[in-house]
């Protein structure tokens, strides 16, 4: 294939185009703000479940509660009554002990629903400590977050802002390349990642390769016009005064 030196000089505007684009695509996809937005909203949710987990717990707790307190005033109520069974007097002593063992029973099992009360109350205040806690530390990812996210932004609206000026640039120059080479040309990048690099000082400044001997033979019989191409990465090789021939 033949192309004139302007036009293979060219596709080294080509290449420093596409290289730019592909580093701005790159930037964009690489920002550490995505890692650590990543990172914390992962946490965020843990703790967003932590939140719910806690705040189910203490439900759990209060119907506990209640069902311990509404047994403690049941036991009471029992109490009083046979208390005031008690005092009435006139019972028959068969009766008399079978109460007053009764009040002893209940004076026991309402001391030991007492403890229940104050062990819930307990699991009730460890629980709402670390629901303060879960909360505390999910609103101030929150903030990260949100911090995280204007700095994201503001990173993609300056990469979109290069990105836009620099592919109409591009587009002009791909436009003035003939159809053949710019079709070997894309050959080459999708091989390579290089579409056309400069020779200089007899080194592929693609692959950064020297040229062997017969590689660098054939460069100096080939007529200005014949397009070269590295036998290592199948860059187009443009020649220059730079090149070493």
């Amino acid at each position: 294939m033949n192309a004139d030196t302007a036009t293979q000089l060219r596709l080294l505007d080509l290449q420093a185009a596409d290289t730019s684009l592909e580093q701005l695509a790159h930037r964009r996809r690489s920002l550490p703000e995505l890692a650590a937005l990543a990172e914390r909203t992962s946490a965020a949710q843990a703790l967003h479940d932590e939140v719910v987990d806690a705040r189910t717990s203490l439900d759990d707790i209060a119907t506990d509660q209640k069902r311990v307190e509404a047994d403690v005033e049941t036991v009471r109520a029992r109490t009083t009554r046979d208390e005031a069974r008690l005092q009435t007097g006139g019972l028959p002593s068969r009766e008399l002990e079978s109460l007053q063992h009764e009040i002893a029973t209940l004076a026991r099992r309402q001391s030991s629903l007492e403890d229940d009360v104050l062990e819930i109350m307990e699991r009730a205040e460890q629980a709402e400590s670390a629901l303060t806690d879960a909360q505390r530390k999910h609103d101030e990812l929150d903030v990260e977050i949100t911090d995280l996210q204007r700095r994201r932004d503001a990173a993609f609206a300056e990469i979109d802002a290069a990105t836009a000026a620099r592919t109409p640039e591009r587009e002009g120059i791909a436009a003035g390349i003939p159809t053949d080479l710019m079709a070997l040309y894309e050959r080459a990048r999708a091989h390579s990642g290089t579409g056309a690099a400069l020779l200089r000082q007899r080194r592929c400044e693609g692959c950064h390769i020297e040229l062997s001997g017969s590689e660098l033979a054939a460069a100096r019989r080939a007529d200005d016009d014949t397009v070269l191409r590295c036998e290592n990465c199948r860059a187009i090789l443009v020649r220059t005064a730079e090149s070493g021939l």
